[in-house]
């Protein structure tokens, strides 16, 4: 079991759906037809017949909130960080987006938490998230991108992936496939 204190999470592809708003924008803006399960790697490029300045294009989108499409959360995601926001006193989000605007905006409009009881966190790139964790006192983290992963676990972090088509390779971390699955790992009392 996991102290609610000592995890944080990551936001796009486990908070917010990112990927989904990605299919999205793509389908509308490009007439690329894609499926969540066509999403085998996070670096779409690799996996995807696009190029690359069609994907940085959408991504710009999405991380500027400029975008006409609706960010959906993640299932489950509100209703866990509702109650967990409850047992907390705060809980902690790390993206590496380069600013948190559009996402902190997103959480107040989506998730409806109150803004003192969470703390969004962007680091503008992944390996910032350990400095970030280590100054929180943070042991766990949630996570879908599997370079994340590993780099939190070469420094000491204990990395739960949330399972996503992009993430199934072969590795020994804990993984989870639901925020359900979220919530049973955590701690009742701090």
């Amino acid at each position: 079991m996991i102290p609610l204190a000592s995890i944080a999470f990551d936001i796009d592809g486990v908070v917010a759906d990112t990927m989904g708003l990605f299919i999205q924008i793509a389908r509308e803006q490009f007439h690329i037809h894609i499926q969540y399960e066509d999403i085998t790697d996070y670096d779409l490029t690799k996996c995807l017949d696009i190029e690359f300045e069609m994907v940085w294009h959408v991504i710009e989108q999405i991380l500027s909130g400029n975008h006409n499409k609706y960010l959906n959360p993640i299932n489950g995601a509100p209703k866990v960080l509702k109650k967990l926001s409850q047992r907390s006193e705060c809980l902690l989000f790390v993206t590496a987006r380069p600013d948190a605007n559009a996402i902190e905006r997103w959480f107040i409009e989506t998730l409806n938490l109150p803004e003192s009881r969470y703390k969004i966190i962007a680091t503008g790139n992944f390996e910032q998230k350990a400095s970030i964790l280590t100054e929180h006192h943070i042991k766990y983290f949630v996570e879908d991108r599997m370079e994340t992963c590993r780099l939190l676990s070469k420094k000491g972090f204990v990395p739960i992936v949330f399972c996503r088509p992009w993430n199934r390779e072969s590795h020994s971390f804990i993984e989870v496939n639901s925020w359900d699955e979220i919530d049973a790992l955590i701690m009742d009392s701090e």
